[in-house]
């Protein structure tokens, strides 16, 4: 029988701002798992956890990111995504993970692979759900460079309208969501940083280079990504999510789980 998810709220400074974070976990005697999720999601993209006897035993923590869900954010004119990673640095000092598997979604899978090469003796596996490792991964954040507006609110509003007309599996159901989710002084920062980071900073290097197992997982309808048969040949194993574009815990989530059980149970530790 799971253990049941507790909701807990964890206050600290990063660079001198207050954070409140507000997180799902859960504890347990077997490896711990951490849980980062994508631009516009929170930390209830990863609560069925619980409903999937095969992780029973297995602590987790899972957060709404500063400019996401319920955690607030003194400043979110300085949230980035190397304010993520200290965030994320907070997170598990404060629930005390030694060491640990990591899951990150998009944005958070690319804070997931910061986090990962800072930290990688304590890292068990780490599967990145469509996070960015090359600059054809902004689809989403290269919109700010894109779509110039007047102000972050128009930029927004267009960008849901978009969003909400995409072909893409749960985009719309996505689209839904994001003005009850997403802090729109925090948009700016995470996407050009997102940008940045994707055609500057030497991702694919730095995904291929970690030492410990390594999944990626895509939507079939993301099967035209130019890298994948790249990252295989390095020892990446492909986790290829059916009926799914982006947002796999929304399209099919029980395929998800089941690829990151795969992930959890092979990797070490």
């Amino acid at each position: 029988m799971a253990l049941e998810r507790k909701k807990q709220s964890f206050s600290f400074l990063i660079d001198e701002t207050q954070v409140t974070l507000s997180a799902l976990l859960r504890d347990g005697h077997k490896a711990p798992i951490l849980f980062l999720h994508g631009f516009g999601s929170t930390k209830e993209d990863y609560a069925d956890i619980v409903n999937f006897s095969c992780f029973d035993g297995h602590p987790f923590l899972a957060y709404d990111a500063p400019g996401f869900g319920e955690t607030e954010c003194q400043n979110l004119q300085q949230v980035d995504l190397t304010f993520l990673v200290k965030t994320a640095l907070k997170a598990i000092e404060m629930v005390r993970f030694e060491r640990f598997h990591l899951v990150g979604h998009s944005m958070g899978g690319l804070t997931a692979l910061l986090l990962a090469s800072m930290l990688s003796e304590r890292v068990l596996s780490f599967t990145n759900i469509e996070g960015n490792i090359a600059p054809e991964d902004c689809f989403l954040s290269r919109q700010i460079v894109e779509y110039p507006a007047l102000s972050d609110e128009q930029f927004f509003d267009s960008f849901i309208e978009r969003t909400s007309q995409s072909e893409d599996y749960a985009s719309a159901l996505y689209a839904a969501s994001l003005r009850h989710k997403v802090k729109i002084d925090a948009v700016r920062g995470i996407f050009s940083s997102m940008v940045e980071l994707s055609d500057h900073g030497r991702l694919m290097d730095t995904f291929l280079g970690l030492p410990f197992p390594r999944m990626f997982m895509y939507g079939e309808q993301n099967n035209h990504l130019s890298y994948l048969d790249h990252i295989k040949s390095h020892g990446v194993r492909l986790a290829r999510i059916s009926h799914c574009g982006h947002f796999p815990m929304y399209s099919n989530p029980t395929e998800m789980w089941q690829s990151i059980y795969c992930m959890v149970a092979g990797g070490r530790g």
